[in-house]
């Protein structure tokens, strides 16, 4: 089903990027069986923008969505984890263009690792160690904002 935010702005400089309204993708952490913290990533398929990179479920914003109802509703599509206990506990900008179009990041945690069903968009869904996130080809955007997204997540974990 495409929504009114589906296509593409273009900056002055050329560069494109999805979603009319913006876009937003959805972190979602849960720990591991050895206590760790994992976050589910995406590989991209190879036919979709930066394909064949690792990055978050996520997508167009349309112009009626939050940034948080964007990301769970494609996390829901590109993932299949509709109806999963998630609690958001962030949503923060971590790409904005010359012309305004922005990426939110939005940060939610669940109990544990939640089933996940891929969709044509993904290659592959996998649970990552939080610290083995950076060894894997990230989206280019993704991969810039990750120590900031990783120095914020680490605020929400208690200290021991």
């Amino acid at each position: 089903m495409r929504g009114d935010g589906d296509g593409w702005v273009i900056d002055p400089d050329g560069s494109r990027y999805w979603g009319r309204n913006g876009a937003a993708g959805l972190l979602l952490r849960a720990p591991l069986s050895d206590g760790s913290m994992s976050i589910l990533l995406q590989h991209r398929a190879v036919w979709s923008h930066q394909g064949g990179t690792w990055g978050l479920p996520g997508g167009a914003r349309d112009s009626h969505e939050s940034a948080i109802d964007t990301a769970i509703r494609e996390a829901d599509e590109e993932a299949g984890i509709g109806g999963t206990d998630l609690r958001v506990v962030a949503a923060l900008v971590t790409h904005q263009t010359p012309s305004g179009w922005t990426y939110t990041t939005v940060i939610a945690e669940t109990d544990r690792p939640v089933h996940t069903i891929a969709n044509g968009e993904s290659a592959e869904l996998r649970w990552v160690p939080e610290g083995d996130v950076e060894g894997l080809p990230l989206h280019p955007a993704f991969g810039t904002a990750w120590p900031g997204l990783r120095e914020r997540i680490s605020s929400l974990d208690p200290q021991s």
